[in-house]
């Protein structure tokens, strides 16, 4: 789905084009970013900033992939949740290897508070990493419980 929609925004839209999807909040817009989560430390598509993001992205996904192979039979959530961490992963770095950039198309805004733009891989990575802590807090509970 993210290579999809990237491919689509990349096709339909001009850098920086807006289309109001939902007047007042949400709208697509093509932009790209050079940094981290949200823009953060962005700067230079290409460079020793680029290569950092590509390597941190590799070990991430190196880790993730540990993780993964760590789970036992029956943590379905787990499961789900490093699947969609990895291929949210995966879908930036793919950017980051072609683009030296990320494409982020998801605009929201209301009145004067904007959101910054992202695309679908940063909302499967969002997803999960908050059903992991999700899943961390019903175990938490769960251990609680049955100390007690």
């Amino acid at each position: 789905m993210d290579r999809w929609t990237k491919t689509l925004v990349v096709q339909k839209l001009a850098l920086y084009q807006r289309v109001e999807v939902i007047r007042g909040f949400f709208s697509l817009t093509h932009v790209r970013n050079t940094g981290g989560a949200f823009g953060i430390f962005g700067g230079e598509k290409k460079g020793f900033g680029s290569l950092l993001f590509v390597i941190i992205s590799l070990i991430a996904i190196g880790a993730i992939i540990y993780l993964f192979m760590k789970i036992r039979e029956g943590e379905k959530t787990l499961a789900l949740s490093f699947s969609l961490i990895l291929s949210g992963a995966i879908g930036n770095l793919i950017d980051r290897l072609h683009y030296g950039e990320v494409i982020d198309f998801l605009d929201f805004h209301i009145a004067a508070y904007h959101w910054p733009a992202f695309n679908v891989a940063d909302s499967a990575i969002c997803i999960g990493i908050g059903l992991v802590a999700l899943e961390l807090l019903i175990r938490d509970k769960k251990r609680l419980k049955s100390s007690s």
